[in-house]
């Protein structure tokens, strides 16, 4: 769909038409759904997040007054709920990122896309990143993939385009350092191997800095690449990626007037992910999932299966459609 028919499905949503605003939280659920589940890295308060975020939208879609503004707006609200979440958190760091009860999302969109070689290498130094660096780079990959602008991501994270292009150097540069570190676990250096001895697995900052220190010193861990192999900048490896689908099973329920019960479905076991039950809810909602549309309760149900498009830069990637 084009930017004239957003606008006028917009437009429509904003009038009271059920069936656009359907439409329009189809075509925009997987956008929302990558930058949230990046940013939180695949924990289980993304499900909660991208239904904040898509509730907010649906409730105050009538201040809209530019629809050319959509995209900016809705991610700006995404970044918020990530942020807002972020206060709220009141357990261990550890404990509370560690994603034993979610799908890691490095993992997801390794297996979804298909990645190889340093395309995975990228998707797996992201959880070497910190809460800003990650919620930075879940905008900034969209960037390059071509899904956001950079007047979206400044938007989105409150500042200037200078600021921006700024911040986003920094959070490459850290980028590249946590590449380091996946290529040097990867080796075979003896050396490396006893500064680890000790490291239960999980990526933190803590042994971000203790391994980097050794790469930094260490001629096998500092190479340029694996076995010769050049190192591509990221921004060239994520160049026309499609956006990570939305899981099987994964169900949105939004409440916009009335009454009715609507619950949330389970995410198949392959995945992992929770998405979860809201209980009954006090107005009718929009619910997406996987595939058909019904009516039920006086209700709109939306579960279609965004079409598929075919890959752009990345042969091997998935798709799934998404507003342009």
């Amino acid at each position: 769909m084009d930017g004239r028919q957003w606008r006028s499905t917009i437009a429509d949503a904003q009038a009271g038409d059920r069936r656009a605003l359907d439409e329009l939280v189809e075509g925009w659920l997987p956008l929302v759904y990558n930058i949230v589940g990046r940013a939180l890295n695949g924990h289980a308060d993304v499900d909660d997040v991208v239904q904040e975020t898509m509730l907010r939208a649906v409730d105050n879609l009538g201040a809209l007054r530019d629809p050319d503004s959509f995209r900016s707006w809705l991610v700006a609200i995404a970044m918020r709920q990530i942020r807002e979440r972020a206060r709220r958190r009141t357990t261990d760091r550890l404990a509370d990122s560690d994603g034993h009860d979610a799908a890691d999302f490095a993992e997801l969109t390794v297996l979804r896309l298909q990645l190889e070689g340093q395309r995975r290498e990228v998707a797996e130094a992201v959880r070497w990143l910190d809460d800003e660096d990650r919620q930075l780079l879940s905008l900034w990959w969209l960037e390059v993939a071509g899904e956001l602008s950079r007047r979206d991501l400044a938007a989105a994270v409150g500042i200037s385009r200078q600021h921006a292009a700024v911040r986003v150097q920094r959070m490459k540069a850290r980028l590249e350092t946590a590449r380091g570190i996946v290529r040097a676990l990867d080796s075979s250096c003896a050396d490396l191997s006893q500064v680890t001895a000790r490291w239960t697995g999980q990526p933190d900052s803590v042994w971000r800095k203790r391994i980097a220190r050794h790469i930094r010193g260490c001629d096998r861990c500092d190479g340029q690449g694996r076995r010769g192999e050049a190192v591509v900048p990221a921004e060239r490896l994520l160049v026309g990626l499609a956006l990570v689908p939305v899981p099987v099973g994964f169900t949105l329920s939004l409440a916009f007037g009335g009454k009715t019960a609507v619950a949330a479905t389970a995410a198949t076991a392959s995945v992992g992910w929770s998405a979860k039950v809201l209980g009954a809810l006090t107005k009718p909602a929009v619910a997406v999932t996987a595939s058909a549309t019904i009516v039920a309760g006086g209700a709109y149900v939306v579960t279609k299966t965004p079409e598929q498009r075919p890959p752009r830069a990345a042969p091997t990637a998935l798709s799934t459609a998404r507003p342009q």
